[in-house]
């Protein structure tokens, strides 16, 4: 700013005045102190490497005398082994055939063996003639930059590392995943039978679905003779999932194959296994249970209808699909959970079966399946008549095959193992062909 009469303000004169006097302490400097005190290492070199002039800073740097080292060492007398190395091999040629060489790395070898890694770049200085009379280099400190360079590898390499173990972990939970996959599917295929067995007179199809590979299922069924033209059949479904369901099951299927063994009444096995359950879990104080149907199939009259007599522990009801066209349940109504109570009363039912009619026994995750779009509604028992009604009449691979697909079309909203066993009376001389059983 200036004043009305155009001299400068005080201050603005008293401003100028520091900046002059800063600028006049610099220029102050001998050219010899910025050199000696240079924040950069310099040297000059004979045209051989002989050590000529060294500043005071470099000096420093290696730990050295200056009388021990001008006239007396040559630069690659400086350098590690390394360094040495590389200087004679590839610094020194380029530099006589270019000139001059920009930012190379190199480590000094200091006092005591001291490292120190720096930036080195050197020119020729050449005669008017162009010979070239000495080498002028300039030496910076990278200790900073090694050090974070050498950080950055480290990091790299832990990265790599863990980069490295992560894939092996992944490959061996892959593996061990794949191994109990198996495993688990072993043990599932130990919890029901292989194949149904060729009932004479009787056609017989099954399906079984996994609601998933990496939990064992509790459903189970079962299908054999009794002898005397009589077959035993039975289909249920134990609480939990994992290994103590998969104990369970195994538990319930043998002791119900035992019980019909013994006494064919329906009612009579039920009652055994009931016995069999609450003793070996309610006595723990972890009671545990399961749902099951089953039945005895009789050997059919001089018509060809067969009888059927049921009995359920609080199992969802059958279906019945008849030659007619329609479908209808078989109730069984008031039969009780299978293993909590010490006295449990069980319903019973009894049908006949025609030819061309087939009896349907399956477990809630049918009917419980959630549909729609947002999977808030269940399938349920209406839906699951008026479908059997649909595809009636049907012969018992016919019924599976047509709900395998139903349960397929249910998506993610089949969340539950379901056992599905079909047994129906041919609507044609039957064959002496095996039954086969759906793959699972």
């Amino acid at each position: 700013m200036c004043r009305a009469d155009g001299e400068p303000e005080p201050a603005e004169t008293q401003d100028e005045a520091a900046t002059d006097a800063a600028f006049t302490a610099l220029l102050e400097d001998s050219a010899e102190e910025l050199y000696e005190a240079a924040p950069c290492g310099y040297l000059s070199t004979l045209m051989d490497g002989t050590i000529a002039k060294i500043n005071t800073t470099l000096l420093d740097w290696l730990g050295l005398p200056r009388e021990k080292v001008v006239g007396r060492l040559r630069f690659p007398d400086l350098l590690t082994v390394g360094g040495k190395l590389y200087h004679e091999t590839h610094y020194a040629p380029l530099l006589r055939m270019q000139g001059e060489l920009r930012g190379i790395a190199l480590e000094l070898k200091g006092a005591e063996g001291r490292r120190l890694p720096v930036l080195v770049s050197s020119v020729v200085k050449r005669g008017g003639a162009g010979e070239p009379l000495l080498i002028r280099t300039t030496v910076f400190d990278a200790s900073d930059r090694r050090a974070y360079e050498q950080e950055l590898l480290r990091r790299r390499n832990e990265a790599e590392q863990a980069r490295a173990e992560a894939e092996q972990a992944r490959r061996q939970a892959e593996a061990d995943r794949k191994r109990l996959a198996d495993a688990l599917a072993v043990l599932q295929q130990s919890l029901v039978p292989a194949s149904l067995p060729s009932v004479p007179g009787l056609e017989a199809a099954v399906y079984y679905h996994t609601a998933s590979p990496d939990r064992l299922g509790g459903d189970f069924y079962d299908l054999f003779s009794l002898g005397r033209g009589r077959w035993a059949f039975f289909l249920g479904d134990v609480c939990g999932k994992g290994p103590q369901a998969a104990a369970l099951t195994s538990l319930t299927r043998y002791t119900l194959h035992a019980a019909a063994l013994h006494d064919p009444d329906p009612v009579a096995a039920l009652t055994t296994l009931n016995a069999v359950l609450h003793e070996r879990y309610a006595a723990d104080g972890d009671p545990r249970f399961c749902t099951v149907i089953c039945g005895v199939v009789e050997p059919a009259d001089d018509h060809g209808r067969t009888t059927v007599r049921l009995a359920s522990g609080g199992h969802p009801p059958s279906l019945v699909i008849r030659a007619d066209g329609h479908a209808e349940y078989l109730p069984t109504p008031g039969g009780l959970l299978v293993g909590p109570l010490r006295d449990a009363p069980f319903s019973t039912a009894r049908t006949t079966l025609g030819p061309g009619e087939t009896l349907l026994l399956y477990t809630d995750g049918l009917t419980e399946a959630r549909t729609g779009p947002s999977r808030e509604h269940l399938f349920g028992d209406d839906a699951l008549r008026a479908f059997a009604a649909d595809h009636a009449p049907a012969t018992p691979q016919q019924l599976i095959t047509a709900l395998t697909g139903l349960l397929e079309s249910f998506g993610d909203g089949l969340d539950d193992d379901t056992a599905l066993l079909a047994l129906g009376v041919p609507a044609t001389p039957p064959t002496t062909a095996p039954v086969t059983d759906q793959p699972r």
